[in-house]
């Protein structure tokens, strides 16, 4: 297994980030290996994959980049840059950085991806940096930009449930649930980052970053001993576009939208939150989330600098009972929902995957 040795200044100085290109960069991913991990993804690819096969046929020498690119177990470096962790760059000013990348240490870095020697035409092409960032471009404006503002709620809200995670079990427990099955804290300073046989990399007196990404995708970067980044999927991120089914009859008692609230809350969750998975706007989350605690369907506790919310046993009892309900009389439609996947395509030299 991939291990870093992390040390408490480490820790101290790490933090969570949202990065546009980090998102775009796993929907390139799962546009290239379209294995959906849940009927959101797949409803997606649905709309966008056709696009961007055609895209792709088009220009044959983008097709062949992007292969060598993502390779079999690495990413090319060059394509996953590390975050900075200066401010709140753009997508553009992210994107700068691939284009910037000199065409000679882009074909260097499809020699790691690939494992082997870089085949032609591509091994002569003097605008591989500028071909993928023009592509990235092209899945950020197609296929990310136009549902970004829905997709940065649920990365926002995701951060924010993590942070409350740490401030209530520590690292071990945050770490330990960031990508299951790949990611676990081991103990004596050591993170697990994969699950291949690489030698051990420290981060002491380095920055560490965590980067959410709503496609169930994932790879791990670093940039020298400065900065090292683990960017990770989403828990459920996209993965029911409608949410857990509402019950009619509770519908009809609380109204479709706080019974939405409601139905949302068997596990503790942040108004942030709550305005993600619902779509409706903080102002109206809050306004039910009132009414709930008046009514004792729901309480509300403190987790660290965050507020979360969850049933009472009372809103339990209501729930579970109206769902029963529902169940023995089949309702119209279905709801189905998947949770987060674990493996993805891998990074560079400096960019291991799974």
């Amino acid at each position: 297994m991939g291990w870093w040795q992390i040390d408490t200044d480490a820790l101290a100085g790490s933090r969570f980030l949202v990065s546009p290109l980090a998102e775009t960069i796993a929907a390139l991913q799962a546009l290239d290996l379209p294995e959906p991990a849940h009927p959101g993804e797949s409803a997606w690819l649905t709309d966008r994959l056709p696009a961007y096969r055609e895209r792709l046929a088009a220009e044959p020498l983008d097709a062949l980049l992007v292969r060598a690119a993502l390779g079999t177990a690495w990413n090319a470096d060059f394509v996953t840059p590390t975050p900075l962790g200066e401010g709140e760059p753009s997508f553009e000013e992210e994107l700068a950085r691939i284009r910037e990348t000199p065409p000679s240490a882009a074909v260097a870095d499809l020699a790691v991806s690939l494992g082997g020697p870089v085949p032609e035409p591509l091994a002569s092409a003097t605008d591989l940096p500028y071909r993928m960032s023009e592509l990235l471009a092209w899945v950020w404006r197609e296929t990310v930009l136009p549902t970004w503002p829905r997709r940065r709620r649920v990365l926002e809200a995701d951060v924010m449930a993590r942070t409350a995670r740490l401030t209530a079990g520590g690292w071990a427990a945050a770490l330990d649930e960031l990508s299951p099955g790949r990611t676990r804290w081991l103990g004596a300073g050591r993170l697990q980052v994969n699950t291949r046989d690489f030698p051990p990399r420290s981060v002491a007196g380095g920055r560490l970053f965590f980067v959410p990404v709503t496609p169930h995708r994932g790879w791990v970067s670093w940039e020298g001993a400065e900065r090292f980044a683990i960017v990770y999927p989403c828990v459920g991120a996209l993965a029911d576009t409608e949410g857990p089914a509402v019950p009619e009859a509770l519908g009809a008692l609380l109204g479709s939208a706080r019974a939405g609230v409601l139905v949302r809350l068997e596990s503790p969750k942040s108004t942030s939150q709550l305005v993600a998975l619902t779509g409706q706007g903080l102002g109206s989350v809050g306004r039910h989330l009132k009414v709930l605690l008046d009514a004792r369907l729901v309480r509300r506790r403190r987790a660290g600098r965050s507020v979360l919310y969850d049933w009472t046993e009372a809103g339990a009892t209501l729930v579970r009972a109206q769902d029963a309900a529902a169940r023995r009389v089949p309702a119209q439609g279905t709801r189905a929902w998947s949770g987060p996947r674990s493996g993805a395509h891998g990074a560079g030299a400096g960019t291991s995957g799974d």
